[in-house]
């Protein structure tokens, strides 16, 4: 009988030295056999790579299995490949599945979108939603809607497109992807969201619409110190371009954690436009400098207003605390100061690095951040002069629609512009090589990415993305996507129940937080809210 514990330790030697012994024995071969002695060019190499690994010490794998453990690095590079185009099925990929990218790319490409066969969903799975339609769809509605966006204390108010690009700064995307998907916006009258990394000449070369995010490093309005520059923030925001200004709060990704782009992407143009050092990891602080407060806040968005000449003022964020929204809402009605627009960015959102435990554990997804801010505007009657945006994850009319349904005036997408100009979902973002262009700082890269063409898909993927938003209203019998309720939209609890929206969430009616907080599920939030600090009240 064979003891298996020496069979074992016979299997573990004889698997420590069988790559050297068989190379070793191969380059006596060819070293003996003329016509062979050519594979010494092979055969030495990996040998004394062999070598090397039995010898090394920092790398018990390769000491125990020399060149062969090196075989294991290799697919741990190839399985992100391997799973998206060989294991996985249509719908298991993340952050987006196959199909979802296939819609993207066909919509863009003015291929056929359609399906057959039916859905391929699992209509009884607690992940399965729908929209209510019609017996009567209505085919009078009409073919395009816009969102005016500006209050009655903005003096230039700017007339939105329901879906437009969602921040995503130059440095984080290639001059020859912003170059694209400016000149797609420009195209088909939607606007670009500069991302917090400032306005570069990539972004005013097709004069397509911008929205100027400011983040908490002031990119493009900081002085030497890297506060933030009144006057270099007004000689930039006057520009007939820019059509908005947006506070960045925090993004879904990595809220609370500033801005991260790394050193490998900052060259000296990034730099020069960022007002950063080249060749150094650029942080943006977690925390704005500019205000500590809600009134601090809307004191500094009033003075955005006033120096940019009227525009639209806005923030951007993914909710956190629910009593700091409440604390905003609170100094809105004390200051009389109102924001012109609210974006919700949920934690499903993108960005091009962050620590995975960031994005994976921190942060409200959309669906629940948007209506929280829906219910704070509507309770405390600001809805009607605030406009809210939702960004996280959009990629589709359908998505678009569900958005409606839970409050948002129009929607922002990222990732989804990026697979209009070729991404494929390499996860490669954060390091600058990204195979496709769109993602890196690397001009070998970038030539891929031919602008006119890809332009020309972003423009088409907004195009008939906003034409099956229609087709949505059109089967529901509404006249515009913001007749859509929480009652048109359902989903599963499990796979025996199904509920509407608004049996499963509270919405507020209008004026409900200032009259009977305690009868409503943010009683807590609210007490704890204060328009003087974003600390909870004692």
């Amino acid at each position: 009988m064979i003891n298996r514990a020496s069979w074992r330790f016979s299997g573990h030697v004889a698997s420590r030295f069988v790559v050297p012994g068989l190379l070793t024995a191969l380059t006596a071969l060819f070293a003996w056999w003329e016509p062979l002695r050519w594979g010494l060019v092979l055969t030495l190499p990996l040998l004394a790579i062999a070598v090397w690994d039995f010898f090394q010490k920092q790398h018990t794998l390769r000491r125990n299995y020399p060149l062969l453990a090196r075989v294991r690095w290799i697919m741990e590079d190839l399985r992100p490949y391997a799973r998206a185009y060989v294991i996985e099925g249509d719908l298991e990929g993340r952050p987006f599945n196959h199909d979802e990218r296939a819609l993207v790319y066909a919509r863009s490409k003015g291929e056929l979108d359609s399906h057959p066969f039916g859905t391929e969903l699992d209509v009884y799975s607690d992940e399965y939603e729908w929209l209510a339609h019609s017996i009567v769809p209505n085919e009078q509605a009409p073919a395009d809607w816009r969102v005016k966006v500006g209050n009655s204390q903005c003096a230039r108010p700017y007339s939105a497109s329901l879906l437009n690009i969602s921040a995503m700064s130059f440095g984080s995307l290639s001059a020859n992807a912003i170059l694209a998907l400016n000149k797609g916006a420009a195209a088909g009258g939607f606007y670009h969201d500069t991302g917090e990394g400032g306005i570069s000449r990539y972004h005013r070369e097709h004069g397509g619409d911008l929205v100027w995010e400011i983040g908490s490093g002031y990119f493009g309005c900081r002085d030497g110190d890297g506060r933030f520059d009144p006057a270099r923030f007004a000689d930039a925001a006057q520009a007939d371009q820019v059509k908005m200004i947006e506070i960045k709060l925090s993004q879904g990704a990595k809220p609370g954690h500033g801005g991260v782009l790394p050193a490998a992407k900052v060259s000296e143009e990034i730099a020069a436009t960022r007002g950063i050092l080249p060749h150094k990891d650029c942080i943006s602080p977690a925390a704005h400098s500019t205000f500590s407060t809600p009134v601090g806040l809307l004191e500094w968005a009033a003075q955005l207003r006033d120096l940019s000449g009227g525009k639209p003022i806005g923030i951007k964020l993914c909710v956190g605390k629910p009593h700091e929204v409440f604390a905003v809402m609170k100094a809105m009605r004390e200051t009389g100061i109102r924001l012109d627009y609210i974006v919700v960015d949920g934690a499903e959102g993108g960005t091009g690095a962050a620590p995975v435990e960031m994005s994976n554990r921190i942060g409200m997804p959309l669906r629940e951040g948007l209506i929280l801010l829906r219910n704070a505007l509507v309770g405390c009657e600001l809805r009607d002069e605030i406009r809210l945006s939702a960004a996280g994850k959009v990629h589709s009319g359908a998505g678009m629609a569900m958005k409606f349904a839970l409050g948002a005036d129009w929607c922002n997408a990222g990732r989804a512009f990026m697979f209009a100009l070729g991404c494929v979902q390499s996860m490669r973002c954060h390091d600058d090589t990204c195979p496709t262009g769109v993602a890196t700082q690397d001009a070998t890269r970038q030539r891929g990415l031919v602008v006119m063409d890809k332009s020309e898909r972003v423009t088409r993927f907004h195009r008939h993305t906003l034409h099956a938003l229609r087709e949505m209203i059109v089967a529901m019998g509404l006249e515009n996507p913001w007749q859509i309720e929480p009652c048109d939209l359902s989903e599963r609890q499990n796979s025996a129940r199904s509920d509407s929206i608004d049996y499963i969430y509270n919405f507020l009616e209008p004026g409900e937080l200032l009259a009977e907080p305690e009868g409503t599920q943010y009683a807590r939030d609210w007490r704890l809210a204060r328009a003087d600090s974003f600390a909870k009240a004692l």
